[in-house]
């Protein structure tokens, strides 16, 4: 039986996206030095880690909160995803 909702591969990539884009939004991509997304949709329960590495002047106390929001950006374009 067919269904609308999104498969595991498309929440993956979709949070992967997401996060992703984010980051670059903040930090020029020449600027970053190492960027790990791993998101894992199992269950129906959604994890997305995001490690940021920015090193020399772009590197500030706010490089733990981007990849924080990064995060949060992953898991409301899930969200949108499933229409929620």
């Amino acid at each position: 039986m067919p269904t609308d909702e999104p498969t595991a591969d498309d929440v993956v990539q979709t949070a992967s996206d997401a996060a992703e884009g984010y980051v670059f939004s903040q930090y020029k991509q020449s600027a970053v030095r190492d960027l790990d997304v791993t998101v894992t949709f199992e269950d129906g329960v959604l994890e997305v880690d995001v490690y940021l590495n920015v090193p020399g002047d772009e590197e500030t106390a706010d490089t733990e909160q981007v990849a924080d929001n990064a995060a949060l950006a992953a898991r409301e374009a899930v969200d949108e995803l499933f229409g929620e």
